[in-house]
């Protein structure tokens, strides 16, 4: 993941309520599944997508507000629960 990533990371992490974070966050995690095409089936996939962005973000995101939106992701595309947990 590049730099635009981390600064895209960062400014989603200064909005200042999950309801604003969370079309962002869907965004961001598109785009480390994108990049991560391999934690596809992973159980820990939402923790693993969240940690990176977590990293990204310069610790600023919160790890399960992210895997929540992982989480919320999957089971609309009928993967089930992906149970990573946080």
């Amino acid at each position: 993941m590049g730099r635009n990533a981390q600064l895209f990371a960062v400014a989603i992490a200064e909005l200042d309520s999950p309801e604003r974070r969370y079309a962002y966050l869907r965004i961001l995690v598109h785009l480390v599944e994108t990049a991560h095409a391999e934690w596809g089936q992973s159980p820990q996939r939402d923790t693993q997508i969240s940690e990176l962005a977590v990293q990204l973000s310069g610790g600023r995101l919160e790890l399960e507000e992210v895997a929540a939106v992982v989480r919320v992701r999957d089971e609309e595309r009928g993967m089930g629960s992906t149970g990573g947990g946080g």
